[in-house]
């Protein structure tokens, strides 16, 4: 059997796929804060374009693609699919371990799939600079590699631990033009305020959103651009899944198991929401869906599922989602992208009718994991993927019988070096929430 499964260009899915028409039961809407009242989409017009804001309610299953984002993505797409056989072999397991590989795109993640379209449709609309917000620095890096392709002017608000942690990547951004800052910064009310709660504050991507919607909103040649969350990004994140579909049917199998990390749940849907109609209506009802987090931040796996504010300031909508409180800061954990306190509410919502199943883990074993990855099929994979390839081991151990895994490698790890010195050298700390934070956290999130 093929190791790597390719489609070529002509192949590449034209239109992206909307799983909002597909849910077994409605999407709660987001909510206007001050009136408790669904949001109006011309609410929404002061900082992000109409194009956008159409998608996010959109009621069509296919969404095409623009020409002028589909030239940028034949960069890269369709990705390969492939088969870590020497994981299998190092592992002894009976099952087939595979993973989509979106590591191979310039900015070595999957986040150009919606960075692309974002920049697309801003410039569009007449919009001169975007605002956002990184964790680790790959949705960072791939809006700023978006802007430059369509001559957009780009600011980055960086979790400060980030910022620290990861140098390279603040590197590549400005290398692509964008202006990066370490978050929480001096340069908005809602970063003053924060550090003049705490001075030495690490940041938080609650934080960083916060800083970037006030920056859009009181710009008016400027939108804000969000990486994950949101259901228009995972709509641009499904050309994933709907590749691997196709390479799955080419080679003639049918996964057991789709697996993701989630922290905003974008990669994870990408890979597993074209899948997910299959569960619930095509009679693949023992296709388990795996969504993996870090236990320092455990939104899905112990947070409230409850309307909450997306950003610490509580300047965005209130969403329906699994969170911890926009007030919590997590621990700072190598995994930068998922340090988030809430999930995208699709990915809540199939949490809650029981069509994902939630799983979380501590950092040391992830890295565990990441390095036997490493050193079995020679790509060393970003920490936030590290989740989900425990995820995939752990299921591969426990297989008495041939069985399909399959993966999403959102994104390589080459700029994260220092994470893996500090688990090489054993100065990685394990996080974990204790139940009096825990609590604590809760007690802010109203039901």
């Amino acid at each position: 059997m093929e190791e790597r499964i390719l489609l070529s260009g002509k192949e590449m899915p034209q239109q992206w796929y909307n799983i909002l028409v597909d849910l077994p039961t409605p999407l709660s809407p987001p909510l206007n804060p001050a009136t408790g009242q669904p949001i109006k989409p011309e609410e929404l017009y002061p900082i992000f374009p109409k194009a956008l804001i159409a998608q996010e309610v959109s009621t069509e299953r296919w969404i095409e693609i623009p020409d002028e984002v589909a030239a940028i993505y034949r960069m890269w797409r369709p990705s390969p699919l492939c088969r870590a056989r020497r994981l299998e072999k190092a592992l002894g397991t009976k099952a087939q371990i595979w993973y989509k590989n979106e590591s191979v795109s310039p900015a070595g993640s999957h986040k150009p799939n919606t960075a692309i379209a974002q920049a697309y449709y801003n410039k569009a609309e007449g919009i001169k600079r975007l605002a956002t917000e990184t964790g680790a620095g790959q949705w960072g890096s791939a809006l700023a590699l978006g802007c430059q392709f369509f001559g957009l002017k780009c600011t980055v608000y960086m979790v400060k631990v980030s910022y620290q942690q990861k140098p390279y990547r603040r590197i590549m951004m400005e290398t692509w033009g964008a202006e990066v800052y370490p978050s929480p910064t001096n340069l908005t009310e809602a970063g003053r305020r924060v550090l003049a709660e705490d001075p030495e504050s690490p940041g938080s991507l609650g934080i960083a959103i916060s800083e970037a919607v006030e920056d859009a909103a009181k710009h008016p040649d400027t939108n804000y651009s969000l990486g994950s969350v949101l259901n228009h990004v995972c709509l641009h994140q499904t050309i994933v899944g709907l590749e691997a579909k196709k390479q799955m049917e080419m080679a003639g199998f049918y996964p057991d198991f789709i697996i993701g990390c989630i922290g905003g749940g974008s990669n994870f849907a990408g890979l597993a929401f074209p899948f997910v109609p299959d569960k619930i209506k095509k009679g693949k009802s023992s296709l388990r869906i795996i969504a993996v987090e870090p236990k320092a931040c455990p939104s899905v796996t112990r947070g409230k599922f409850a309307y909450d504010f997306g950003d610490t300031a509580g300047l965005t909508p209130l969403l329906k989602m699994f969170t911890l409180g926009h007030r919590f800061v997590p621990p700072p954990v190598h995994a930068g992208g998922l340090r988030y306190h809430g999930m995208a509410p699709l990915v809540s919502h199939l949490v809650k009718e029981g069509i994902v199943e939630p799983r979380a883990y501590h950092q040391k074993e992830v890295f565990e994991a990441g390095l036997l990855f490493a050193r079995s099929e020679g790509i060393i994979p970003a920490p936030e993927t590290n989740h989900a390839i425990k995820a995939a081991i752990d299921e591969a151990m426990t297989c008495t019988e041939e069985k399909i895994i399959l993966f999403n490698l959102s994104g390589h790890g080459n700029l994260d070096l220092s994470a893996y010195d500090a688990y090489l050298s054993g100065k990685m700390e394990d996080y974990a929430l204790s139940e009096e934070v825990l609590a604590r956290t809760l007690a802010t999130v109203k039901e």
